[in-house]
Order: C-alpha cells, then structure tokens, then sequence
C-alpha cells in the first residue's frame, strides 16, 4: 500500500539551493549520516541547518537554521481551546520557522480583549456553543463549522505599526483568494473599528464576508480570519459581530460562490504562499477530507482481533484496507503492499531473553494483579526490557474505550477503576528496583475526566514509596479535556508523553478517534507546565519520508524534547497492514534530520517503542542539556 504521486496536499515546494553542511570536525559514519539526514530535508523543502555544538560522541545538539520554511497544515475540524494551545507553543517555541493552520471550529464564541459578554446576546449552550477568551484584538465573533479559520504564526517587521501592518497582509490574502474564487469587489471599509473583509465596502449594503483578528508579540503573530464559506448565518443573529451592531454579514454560499471548503482552501494557501514564502519555500500536509467507514481497518469498524499473525506474516490479507477516504484519488497501489508471506527482514528480529528476572518481572506483575502494555499490545522488547528489571505499567485496567487500526490493546466495556491500583504499581516500582518508572494507560472516554485522577494518583504513589525514581506518563488526549490535562499536569511528573502515531494524512484512518491537532495540543499544554515533552510516531502504515519529516518539524516548532520511532508490526489479521519496511538506515537519517531541526533527543530504530529505553532516553537528554548549558 504506497501513496502514489498524485498527494496533492502533502507536498514541498523548494525553488531555492539550501546551504551545505558545515562546521566542525566530525568522523566520518556521522557526517554521512549528518549529510544523508539534511540531503533529504533539502531535497522535500526542509530547512538546512548547521550544527554548531557537539557532544564528545559527535552528535549535533544546537541547530542553526538557515532558510525558514511556510508549513501549513490542513487540520480539520479543532476545538478553539486546542487551537488556541498549539499556536502559544508555536508563537513561544523554538526554530525559526513560520506556520498556517487552517481549520474548522465547533460552535464557538469568543471575546477578544475588548470583547463584552453582553454582546452574546444568548445562552451559548442553548445553541450548542461555547464561550472563550482569546487574547487577540477585537471584540466577539462567531467561529463555527462552514467556517474557514487561519492562524498565521509568522515573523513580523516590528515597529509602532505592526498591528495593523498584519493585518492588512492578512485581509490582502484573503480578498485575492476571493477574486481568484470569482468574488470579485471585496475590500476594505475605511472606517475605525470595521477591520475585515467586506464584500461590496463602498456599496449602499456592504457585507462582512471574514472576520480579522490579531496579535503581534516580539515579532511574531497568534490569531488571525475567520472566512465565511457556507455556515449558518444565523448564528451571528446571537452576538453583535465584532462589537457593530448594524453590520450585516455574509458568506460565500449566500453570495452565489457555492464552492467546497478543499477549494477554498487551496486558492487560500496559493495566494499565502505568494506572500509568507515568497522564496517559494513552503511545505503542505492535511489531515483526511473524508474519511468513510471501509476506509478503516476492521478492527476499527469493531470487528475484533482477527487470527495473529505469525512472525513471518505481516502484509496484506485478502481482505485489503484502504488506509483513507482519499487514497484512491491519491494514487494507492492497495496491491503494493507488504505481501503476507513474505518474511520479515533480519533487523525484525528481537533477541529473545528467557532468564530469571524475565520470569521474575511475570512473577511480580501477577502477585499485584498488574496490567502491562508489554502484554497488552504485544511488544518485540518484552524480554529486552524484564531482563532489565523494567516494565511499562498499564493502568484503569486492559480495555479500551477505543479501536486504533494499529494496537492489540482490547476494545471493550471496561470497568470502573481499581482505587488500589495506584499503591500496587508503587509497590511493584519499589520491589523491582525501577529508577524511571512509565505509566500508560488505556483511552477511558467513558470517565468525566479520562481517568486522569487516577494517573496523578498513581504518579503521587509512586512518589511517595519511591522518592527516588522519576516518573514518565503515557497519556491518552483525555479527550482534549484542558482541566484533566492540568490534574495530569499538576501531579509534576518528570516526562509528559502523548503519542501523535502517524502523520496527518493518515490520522484519521489509523486512530478514528484521536486527531493531529489535538495531539499537538496535549504536548504543547505539556510544554507549557514546564514538563519534558515526548513522543511517538510509527512508520510503515503508509506515511512517506517527507511526511515524517514534516512532523518532526512541527514536533520541534512545539519545543517537543523526546521524539521516538519505531517500525509498525501488524499484530492480528483484522489490523492495519503493514505498507513497507523502513530500513534501519532510514531510521538513522530520520534521527539525524529530527535532531538537525532542533528535537534534543531522537530515538530511532525499527525495534524502537514508545517507552524502550524511556530512562536511557530521558538520561540522554539530561546530559545533552547539561552540554550546551552556558
């Protein structure tokens, strides 16, 4: 299953010579694999960069960007609270690189800082919507599905009229998409406080068609449009827009330009190109545009596990899965994926240990009546791992509340949570003698809070019996829940880890219901408690290079501190199929390109996991801090 060139929207444009690599003396291995690492990033319209620290094995640690990128990002439809957490780590992050996001929004809301809350004229919940503060200019605007909402994250010239310099960019952006669409006549009302887009502005009737909104700090701006396609109109019917009580608003639909949100979506990004990248360096990825249910893998679909498959069987069954709704209109050869029988390479192959602390750990996850993903999702590294004293706890039990094409994990009704839980993984921490202890859970939608009451108990318990030990969590989104988040967030643990799996393409298709964007969310409000951020991506599900590596720059933009890869291994028949083997030097470049855009730790291997070598990872990025500390 290999995506075909036909991915229009998961793309790089490059029409300019990056510089070479440079710098410091290094050995030979490790300036190929510098070399092969920024020769791909070039090559797909990543920015090059220069490493200027090394540590005494040779490896990068500081990147010196030299040419910053335009990376838009389709994301679908985001809560404006996730939205909003992702564009403060990309304003505050590190790297040089700018940033579009583009998406829908539920019902919302919000007031900016001269926004009043009797300019909502109803109960937002009566109408299905939410009310949220936003720190931009303005007053209060409406933002909904049929909505098309942009935050450009980039550099501005500064100076005393910054502000409104943006905007008028951002308003120039929209009103040429406009008249590439065939809304013609669009402009601007030269009247204070009447910032936007307006169809017919010097007109007897002018007509809001797309809110502005923005903020501009050391240079760099948050917020941005909101382009009316095709929402209900009458939403606006329950605030006063933008604080102008007489001004009528408008949409494309309602102006005859009755066109799909993918189309105005493009000419939006052609004409933000020609102004925010106007070297022409720019890199695209979207999140699906549609995805059906024979899209997902059966399993998904709540088929079940289906029979295992055996070590030398991971392609594809006679049941093919398309990974998403648009694969076939992007070239997918469903037959070019890995054939079931075909063996799996040598580098597949973990060395298996049989000895008495194996049996020991199995010994002691029994007496606690203790739940591992070690088990629970069949992990290459088991015996690696028990032969080194080490687990992975899994907690609020073995069932899921969801059905990731990818993960043994079983997907049923759990039960309530063990409130003993807690002090027994403590326990079975103190008894193996773990000095880095991870704990993961299942997804539990059906609690209030995701079960993170339940993690913070756990991490405080383990505190309290292992004073010593540091504590990593592997989180679910909680559902995107910001109060769970701070409880999980609140209980201080030394790694805060959240698994975005795969790249944007690809999210919905291989976790229906997990999102890119919410993902990003939950590292960032990580990284904004001051936690250690890591995560995960698995390669072999159909993804290509310059995807990955488009995420590990978003990953790097956040200020995201451990990123891990690892080769997807196809756990039963009625799972995902393995699209190809990515060979360990793959891995290597990887690493090295991640580490080259700015992450301080990359682990990367095909027998890598999320939590293999979790300490040793966390370790590492100590001592690579420690090094380049002035």
């Amino acid at each position: 299953m290999v995506l075909g060139r036909r991915a229009a929207h998961s793309h790089v444009h490059d029409r300019r010579r990056a510089d070479e690599v440079g710098g410091c003396e290094r050995d030979e291995p490790f300036l190929q694999a510098v070399e092969q690492g920024q020769a791909a990033a070039r090559a797909l319209g990543h920015r090059s960069v220069q490493p200027h620290h090394v540590t005494a094995g040779g490896r990068a640690t500081t990147p010196l960007a030299s040419i910053p990128v335009l990376r838009v990002r389709w994301l679908g439809r985001v809560r404006f609270g996730d939205a909003l957490a992702v564009q403060r780590a990309l304003h505050s992050g590190r790297g040089g690189d700018d940033h579009l996001l583009l998406m829908e929004h539920p019902h919302v809301f919000t007031l900016g800082v001269r926004g009043r809350p009797e300019d909502v004229l109803v109960d937002p919940a009566a109408v299905g919507a939410e009310v949220v503060r936003a720190d931009r200019g303005g007053q209060v605007t409406y933002h909904g599905p049929g909505q098309l909402v942009g935050y450009p994250i980039v550099s501005v010239p500064g100076g005393p009229g910054a502000v409104p310099a943006h905007m008028a960019v951002i308003e120039q952006v929209v009103i040429d998409a406009l008249a590439d669409l065939g809304l013609g006549g669009c402009g601007r009302l030269d009247r204070p406080g009447h910032e936007g887009v307006w169809v017919d502005p010097e007109g007897q009737r002018p007509r809001k068609v797309c809110a502005v909104g923005a903020r501009v700090t050391r240079g760099r701006s948050m917020h941005g449009f909101a382009l009316n396609v095709a929402p209900d109109l009458t939403m606006f019917e329950h605030i006063v827009p933008c604080g102008l009580p007489d001004a009528a608003v408008t949409s494309l639909r309602a102006e005859g330009i009755d066109v799909p949100m993918q189309t105005v979506v493009d000419a939006l990004v052609r004409r933000a190109g020609v102004r925010w990248a106007p070297d022409g360096l720019f890199e695209r990825q979207d999140v699906a545009w549609r995805v059906a249910p024979q899209d997902l893998a059966p399993f998904s679909r709540g088929a079940g596990p289906g029979s295992p498959v055996r070590p030398d069987q991971h392609g594809r069954t006679s049941e093919p899965v398309r990974l998403l709704g648009r694969l076939a209109e992007a070239g997918v050869e469903a037959g070019a994926a890995v054939p079931l029988a075909e063996p799996k390479p040598d580098w597949l192959r973990p060395r298996v240990h049989h000895g008495p602390e194996v049996l020991a750990m199995r010994r002691r996850v029994r007496e606690f009546d203790l739940v591992t993903v070690c088990e629970e999702a069949g992990c290459p590294n088991l015996s690696e791992c028990w032969a080194e004293g080490t687990a992975t706890f899994m907690v609020l039990g073995g069932r899921c509340t969801r059905a990731c094409g990818f993960c043994l994990v079983d997907t049923s009704r759990p039960g309530p949570p063990d409130p003993g839980e807690p002090d027994r993984v403590a326990e079975a921490v103190a008894r193996a003698g773990i000095s880095h202890a991870v704990v993961t859970m299942v997804a539990r939608d059906d609690l209030a809070d995701g079960g993170a009451a339940h993690v913070a108990a756990t991490v405080a318990a383990i505190r309290r019996r292992n004073p010593a030990s540091a504590v990593e969590v592997l989180i679910s989104d909680l559902k995107g829940d910001a109060a769970a988040l701070e409880v999980v967030a609140t209980a201080r643990p030394e790694v805060w880890n959240h698994n975005v799996e795969t790249v944007p393409r690809l999210q919905r298709a291989v976790r229906p219901q997990a999102s890119y964007a919410r993902s990003l969310a939950v590292l960032a409000r990580g990284r904004a408690a001051g936690l250690t951020t890591k995560t995960s991506i698995i390669l072999g599900m159909g993804e290509e290079e310059h995807e990955v590596l488009g995420v590990l720059a978003d990953l790097a933009a956040l200020g995201v501190d451990i990123v891990t890869l690892g080769q997807y291994l196809r756990p039963t028949s009625t799972h995902l199929p393995v699209a190809r083997w990515w060979h360990p030097g793959d891995f290597q470049r990887l690493k090295v390109a991640g580490e080259a855009l700015g992450i301080a730790h990359v682990e990367a291997s095909p027998l890598t996991r999320s939590s293999h070598h979790a300490g040793q990872a966390a370790a590492a990025l100590s001592t690579r801090v420690a090094i380049i500390a002035p």
